[in-house]
């Protein structure tokens, strides 16, 4: 079992930074590749970045590229989300999810642990 726990989030003004934490609890921290997504009211939850159990590869959405970097701390068992050049767009409840994958993986319905979520609002 894998809890999640993201913080970091808040109100900020369009062209601002966050940088969102998400702690897991467990020992196996390194065996779950990770991933960030949000959703916004009356969207579908859509995927922000991901990374592999090792932090060697990651993947953002088409989106959020150039803007955001997602990163790992397994000694810390902590994934990171920082985002750079917000826009009011980016406004969302930013989830982050794990799954016991060696590699990245995109698709939401394939993760097996989510946090709560940590809003995020960008304003104009």
């Amino acid at each position: 079992q894998v809890q999640l726990v993201e913080s970091g989030g808040g109100l900020v003004q369009a062209g601002g930074s966050l940088r969102l934490s998400c702690v897991a609890s467990g020992r196996t921290f390194s065996s779950y590749a990770m991933g960030w997504f949000r959703q916004a009211p009356g969207k579908e939850r859509e995927f922000v970045a991901a990374i592999s159990w090792m932090g060697g590869r990651t993947k953002n959405a088409e989106s959020v590229k150039g803007r955001f970097t997602i990163s790992r701390d397994n000694a810390k068992n902590t994934v990171y989300l920082q985002m750079n050049s917000l826009k009011p767009e980016d406004t969302a409840v930013y989830y982050c999810a794990a799954v016991r994958e060696t590699t990245i993986v995109i698709v939401p319905g394939l993760y097996d642990y989510w946090g709560q979520g940590t809003q995020v609002t960008v304003s104009s």
